[in-house]
Order: C-alpha cells, then structure tokens, then sequence
C-alpha cells in the first residue's frame, strides 16, 4: 500500500483527520511520572492508548527526545512501536542535507526506525530531498510554510511572481514522481493554506498549530482538505498531551483529542 491509500485507509477507518504530536517535555509531566527513566515512554504509551482509535496520525518531535541523549533515541524507536501498524507515523525530524547525508538520514528514519514518513527542509534543493523519496510507501513533508513568526523572514519573501513557499511547492510538485509527497503548512496560515491546496490538490498536507497555538479549525479543515474531505492531517500537541497535569492525564488527552475529532468532522460535514 502507497503512504497515501494508508493516510486515505485510516482516515476512513478512525473517521478522523487529527494527528496527535508527541512533543513530550519531561518538565510537564505529571508529578507522579516524573523522575522516572522511562517517564517519557509510559507517558507516550498512555497517550497512545487513550486517543488510537481518534487519529489518523501520530508525529514524533524527535528534537524532545534527542536531548536525552541514548535514551532519548531508544524512546523514539519504542513510541513509534507502540503505535497500531495502521495508524500513519511522522518523524518530525526536519533533515535536509546534501545527497548522501540526506541517504543516510533517509535510511535511520524510514527503514531502521520504520516511521511511515518524514518531515524535510527543501532549501538545499532537489538532490537533498530525493534520498527521502525512494519507496511510495513512505511519505515525505516538506517544510512549505511555517506557523512560527520568523517565517515571514524568508518564506514570505517575493521571488519574481510568486512568495517562496510558493515556488517551494511549485517546483517540488515535479519530484513527485512516486506520488508520496506532502507539504507541512501552519493552521496559523489559513489564505496561504488555501493557497497551497489549489496548488497541489491531490497531496497529504501536514497542518500543526490548532489547539494551543491559535489556529482557526474551521479554515485549517476547509482549505486544507482536498476536494473530498481527506488528506489533511491536522497536527495538535500541547492541548492533547497536557489536558490535565494530574494522573488523569489519559483520560483528559482523549476527552480532547475527541472534541477536536468531532469538531473537524462538523467541519467536514459542512462544506464536503
């Protein structure tokens, strides 16, 4: 199965579109979890177990795990087990370098980590992105538009006719040779959103920034969706994992992560 039919299956099967990100910080734990050396990984799986029947995705920060050094990566590889084979996973790990490094980072993330897709800077060009692209069966997210305020510093800048993540997308499309290609782009960034999905219509779009970074749900589900509904992964981290600092952590993780399910499908309801 291409990493879209599998995107396309279990948005189906869960009936949802919300990727949980697992950006687990150590320091909001709860109290009773912290300090211990697994603290991170019994926290993930608690996550995991709550929400795994309300998301189509779940994308691993790898910067809050590499941090910690050994431990940190073995966390990674057993969060990402721990996840229903089902259920597309994303290395937020934004790689991105010359022709062989990208290899070698294509083959640790993709096949000896066996995460179904990537996240990857396209600045460095074609040669850096094509290692990620080998197999249909693995997605790669291109970094197009940012959430955060220093996107303007560069991906907002006018290149001729078109803004930078415009011609990011517009020249990138052509890569798409294996039909498993996708862009991230910041729920933060609704007209822009649009903008890049009447570019490539037919592509996963990878949309963090709902929940406690302010995005709009309404337009993040309606102009980030293609033009049945699917293909958007909308990303919420800190409003699902920390929903309640006490042990009832998991159960207040999936109280949210179904509000914010049925709230995108109301959505969807409405303009699909």
């Amino acid at each position: 199965m291409n990493f879209t039919d599998k995107l396309k299956s279990i948005q189906e099967q869960n009936d949802s579109l919300l990727c949980v990100g697992l950006d687990t910080d150590i320091a909001k734990l709860p109290a009773s979890l912290r300090g211990r050396p697994d603290a991170q990984l019994e926290f993930n799986k608690c996550i995991i177990d709550a929400t795994r029947d309300l998301v189509c995705a779940y994308k691993i920060n790898f910067a809050f795990y590499e941090g910690h050094g050994a431990r940190g990566w073995e966390t990674i590889v057993e969060t990402a087990r721990h996840i229903p084979s089902s259920i597309v996973t994303i290395a937020d790990a934004k790689r991105g370098d010359i022709g062989n490094s990208s290899s070698a980072y294509a083959k640790a993330i993709l096949q000896d980590m066996r995460f179904d897709s990537v996240t990857v800077a396209p600045y460095m060009g074609r040669d850096s992105v094509e290692p990620f692209l080998y197999s249909e069966e693995k997605g790669v997210f291109l970094l197009a538009l940012t959430s955060n305020e220093g996107a303007r510093d560069f991906q907002l800048m006018k290149t001729g006719q078109r803004r930078f993540f415009e011609e990011v997308v517009r020249k990138s499309l052509k890569w798409n040779v294996k039909k498993n290609l996708g862009y991230v782009v910041g729920a933060t960034k609704a007209s822009e959103l649009k903008t890049v999905r009447a570019m490539a219509p037919t592509v996963p779009l990878l949309i963090p920034g709902v929940g406690a970074q302010g995005g709009d749900l309404n337009n993040v589900v309606r102009f980030g969706c293609d033009k049945n509904g699917e293909l958007a992964i909308v990303n919420a981290s800190r409003s699902v994992l920390y929903a309640s600092k006490g042990d009832d952590f998991a159960g207040a993780a999936r109280l949210e992560a179904g509000r914010l399910r049925d709230a995108m499908n109301s959505v969807r309801e409405k303009y699909f």
